[in-house]
Protein backbone atom coordinates (compact mmCIF):
# COMPACT_ATOMS: atom_id res chain seq x y z
CA UNK A 1 0.00 0.00 0.00
CA UNK A 2 1.39 3.32 -0.77
CA UNK A 3 2.56 5.91 1.50
CA UNK A 4 -0.61 8.55 1.91
CA UNK A 5 -0.50 12.26 3.79
CA UNK A 6 -3.14 15.27 4.08
CA UNK A 7 -3.24 18.03 5.67
CA UNK A 8 -5.88 17.86 7.94
CA UNK A 9 -6.20 21.69 9.31
CA UNK A 10 -4.05 24.77 8.08
CA UNK A 11 -2.36 26.24 10.90
CA UNK A 12 -2.39 29.49 11.86
CA UNK A 13 0.02 32.20 14.17
CA UNK A 14 -1.67 34.19 16.54
CA UNK A 15 0.25 36.88 15.25
CA UNK A 16 2.50 36.89 12.24
CA UNK A 17 5.72 39.44 12.48
CA UNK A 18 6.18 39.26 9.18
CA UNK A 19 2.80 41.10 8.81
CA UNK A 20 3.86 43.92 10.78
CA UNK A 21 0.95 42.28 13.65
CA UNK A 22 2.83 43.30 17.26
CA UNK A 23 -0.27 41.33 19.39
CA UNK A 24 -2.04 38.50 19.06
CA UNK A 25 -5.10 39.15 16.52
CA UNK A 26 -6.03 35.94 15.94
CA UNK A 27 -6.43 32.31 17.60
CA UNK A 28 -3.11 29.59 16.99
CA UNK A 29 -3.27 26.87 16.09
CA UNK A 30 -0.67 24.48 14.20
CA UNK A 31 -1.36 22.75 10.97
CA UNK A 32 -2.18 19.12 11.39
CA UNK A 33 -1.55 16.17 9.06
CA UNK A 34 -2.43 12.42 8.47
CA UNK A 35 -0.02 9.98 7.91
CA UNK A 36 -1.13 6.48 6.59
CA UNK A 37 1.20 3.80 5.64
CA UNK A 38 -0.31 0.28 5.62
CA UNK A 39 -2.26 -0.49 8.94
CA UNK A 40 -0.80 2.81 10.97
CA UNK A 41 -2.68 5.70 10.35
CA UNK A 42 -1.08 8.58 12.27
CA UNK A 43 -2.17 11.89 13.24
CA UNK A 44 0.30 14.47 13.69
CA UNK A 45 0.43 17.74 15.80
CA UNK A 46 -3.73 17.32 16.95
CA UNK A 47 -4.34 21.05 17.71
CA UNK A 48 -7.81 22.03 16.50
CA UNK A 49 -10.14 21.31 20.26
CA UNK A 50 -11.71 17.75 19.44
CA UNK A 51 -14.98 18.25 18.31
CA UNK A 52 -14.00 20.27 16.01
CA UNK A 53 -10.95 18.21 15.12
CA UNK A 54 -13.14 15.44 14.98
CA UNK A 55 -15.43 17.19 12.23
CA UNK A 56 -12.67 18.29 10.28
CA UNK A 57 -11.19 15.17 9.91
CA UNK A 58 -14.30 13.36 8.72
CA UNK A 59 -14.47 16.31 6.21
CA UNK A 60 -11.28 15.52 4.87
CA UNK A 61 -10.72 11.81 5.04
CA UNK A 62 -14.34 10.50 5.43
CA UNK A 63 -13.22 8.62 8.46
CA UNK A 64 -13.51 9.61 12.10
CA UNK A 65 -10.69 10.04 15.33
CA UNK A 66 -11.05 6.75 16.05
CA UNK A 67 -9.58 5.22 13.24
CA UNK A 68 -6.59 6.85 14.27
CA UNK A 69 -3.53 4.42 15.41
CA UNK A 70 -0.71 6.66 16.96
CA UNK A 71 -0.51 10.31 17.41
CA UNK A 72 2.86 12.18 16.90
CA UNK A 73 3.45 15.74 18.33
CA UNK A 74 6.51 17.60 16.81
CA UNK A 75 6.82 19.41 20.55
CA UNK A 76 4.61 19.32 23.48
CA UNK A 77 3.76 22.71 23.54
CA UNK A 78 0.20 22.64 24.31
CA UNK A 79 -1.14 24.50 21.27
CA UNK A 80 0.51 21.70 19.21
CA UNK A 81 -1.83 18.90 22.19
CA UNK A 82 -4.77 20.68 22.10
CA UNK A 83 -6.78 17.90 20.53
CA UNK A 84 -6.09 14.79 22.72
CA UNK A 85 -9.41 13.94 24.62
CA UNK A 86 -10.80 12.32 21.38
CA UNK A 87 -7.30 9.90 21.13
CA UNK A 88 -6.68 8.24 24.09
CA UNK A 89 -7.40 4.77 22.24
CA UNK A 90 -3.93 5.77 19.86
CA UNK A 91 -0.73 6.16 20.98
CA UNK A 92 1.06 8.94 21.71
CA UNK A 93 4.61 9.99 20.73
CA UNK A 94 7.08 12.90 21.03
CA UNK A 95 10.92 12.73 21.42
CA UNK A 96 12.31 11.49 24.38
CA UNK A 97 14.19 14.92 25.11
CA UNK A 98 11.06 16.84 24.72
CA UNK A 99 9.56 14.69 27.05
CA UNK A 100 11.90 15.01 29.58
CA UNK A 101 12.23 19.20 29.15
CA UNK A 102 8.84 19.44 29.08
CA UNK A 103 8.23 17.56 32.46
CA UNK A 104 10.83 19.54 34.14
CA UNK A 105 9.41 22.80 33.09
CA UNK A 106 5.98 21.57 34.50
CA UNK A 107 7.78 20.23 38.11
CA UNK A 108 9.27 23.12 38.38
CA UNK A 109 6.16 24.88 37.96
CA UNK A 110 4.71 22.76 40.21
CA UNK A 111 7.55 23.17 42.85
CA UNK A 112 6.13 26.93 43.18
CA UNK A 113 3.00 25.64 44.29
CA UNK A 114 2.29 27.33 47.28
CA UNK A 115 2.48 30.38 45.15
CA UNK A 116 -0.40 29.50 43.08
CA UNK A 117 -3.64 29.14 43.69
CA UNK A 118 -5.58 26.09 43.43
CA UNK A 119 -6.96 25.90 40.14
CA UNK A 120 -3.26 26.71 38.48
CA UNK A 121 -2.35 23.66 40.66
CA UNK A 122 -4.79 21.28 39.21
CA UNK A 123 -4.26 22.59 35.80
CA UNK A 124 -0.20 21.95 35.96
CA UNK A 125 -1.32 18.36 37.94
CA UNK A 126 -3.36 17.77 34.71
CA UNK A 127 -0.62 18.80 31.90
CA UNK A 128 1.65 16.44 34.00
CA UNK A 129 -0.88 13.44 33.56
CA UNK A 130 -0.88 14.24 29.80
CA UNK A 131 2.61 14.42 29.29
CA UNK A 132 2.64 11.10 31.42
CA UNK A 133 0.95 9.60 28.70
CA UNK A 134 3.53 9.92 25.74
CA UNK A 135 6.18 7.58 24.71
CA UNK A 136 9.54 7.78 23.53
CA UNK A 137 9.28 7.70 19.44
CA UNK A 138 10.68 4.92 17.46
CA UNK A 139 13.42 5.95 14.76
CA UNK A 140 10.00 4.31 12.60
CA UNK A 141 6.97 4.89 13.21
CA UNK A 142 6.67 2.83 10.01
CA UNK A 143 8.85 1.28 7.38
CA UNK A 144 8.27 4.53 5.28
CA UNK A 145 7.61 7.46 8.20
CA UNK A 146 10.90 8.49 10.40
CA UNK A 147 11.26 10.28 13.17
CA UNK A 148 13.53 13.16 12.30
CA UNK A 149 15.36 16.10 15.05
CA UNK A 150 14.62 19.15 14.60
CA UNK A 151 15.54 20.86 17.74
CA UNK A 152 15.50 24.45 18.37
CA UNK A 153 11.94 25.79 18.69
CA UNK A 154 11.84 23.93 21.35
CA UNK A 155 14.58 21.79 22.77
CA UNK A 156 13.37 18.21 21.60
CA UNK A 157 11.50 19.18 18.86
CA UNK A 158 10.89 16.65 15.68
CA UNK A 159 9.52 16.20 12.49
CA UNK A 160 8.88 13.10 11.02
CA UNK A 161 10.40 12.25 7.18
CA UNK A 162 8.01 10.47 4.95
CA UNK A 163 10.55 8.70 2.49
CA UNK A 164 8.44 8.08 -0.99
CA UNK A 165 9.80 6.68 -4.13
CA UNK A 166 10.25 9.65 -6.12
CA UNK A 167 10.61 12.66 -2.90
CA UNK A 168 11.24 13.56 0.65
CA UNK A 169 8.37 15.11 2.45
CA UNK A 170 9.16 16.44 5.73
CA UNK A 171 6.45 17.15 8.34
CA UNK A 172 8.54 19.74 10.43
CA UNK A 173 6.67 21.69 13.05
CA UNK A 174 7.99 24.82 14.52
CA UNK A 175 10.94 24.27 12.66
CA UNK A 176 9.22 26.12 9.39
CA UNK A 177 6.93 28.07 11.03
CA UNK A 178 4.96 29.34 7.62
CA UNK A 179 6.11 29.31 3.70
CA UNK A 180 6.82 33.18 4.30
CA UNK A 181 9.84 32.57 7.23
CA UNK A 182 11.05 29.61 4.54
CA UNK A 183 11.42 31.93 1.90
CA UNK A 184 13.30 34.71 3.95
CA UNK A 185 15.09 31.61 5.66
CA UNK A 186 13.91 33.08 9.15
CA UNK A 187 12.64 30.83 12.68
CA UNK A 188 10.43 31.77 14.84
CA UNK A 189 10.88 34.26 16.98
CA UNK A 190 9.85 32.29 20.04
CA UNK A 191 12.44 29.81 19.38
CA UNK A 192 14.11 28.16 22.93
CA UNK A 193 17.42 27.97 20.95
CA UNK A 194 18.00 30.03 18.18
CA UNK A 195 20.71 28.92 16.75
CA UNK A 196 19.63 25.53 17.27
CA UNK A 197 16.35 26.48 15.38
CA UNK A 198 18.73 28.10 12.14
CA UNK A 199 20.83 25.23 12.11
CA UNK A 200 17.22 22.87 11.69
CA UNK A 201 15.88 25.35 9.11
CA UNK A 202 19.08 24.83 7.01
CA UNK A 203 18.74 20.98 7.39
CA UNK A 204 14.93 21.08 6.27
CA UNK A 205 16.42 23.04 3.65
CA UNK A 206 18.77 20.84 2.20
CA UNK A 207 16.63 17.70 2.15
CA UNK A 208 12.91 18.15 1.92
CA UNK A 209 11.03 18.35 -1.36
CA UNK A 210 7.96 18.77 0.22
CA UNK A 211 7.60 20.44 3.21
CA UNK A 212 4.75 20.58 5.83
CA UNK A 213 5.42 23.19 8.20
CA UNK A 214 3.75 24.36 11.78
CA UNK A 215 1.39 26.82 10.99
CA UNK A 216 0.62 26.97 7.45
CA UNK A 217 -0.28 24.77 4.08
CA UNK A 218 2.47 22.52 2.40
CA UNK A 219 5.67 24.15 0.58
CA UNK A 220 6.90 22.48 -2.54
CA UNK A 221 10.79 23.58 -2.28
CA UNK A 222 13.30 24.20 -5.29
CA UNK A 223 14.22 20.81 -5.21
CA UNK A 224 10.77 19.55 -6.19
CA UNK A 225 10.50 21.98 -8.66
CA UNK A 226 13.68 21.45 -10.41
Amino acid sequence: MALEYSVISIGTLSRNRLWDESTAVRAPHATTTLVVDGDKKILIDPSLPGQILDARFNERTGRTLADITDVFCTTLRPIHRRGLEPLTHANWWCTELEMETYAHYLQDLQESAERLDAEQAAVIEADIEVIRRFKPAPEKLTPQVHLYPLPGASVGSAGLLLAEATSTVLVAGDAVVTSEHFARGQVWQGCAETEAALESLQDVIEIADVIIPGHDNIIPTARKMM
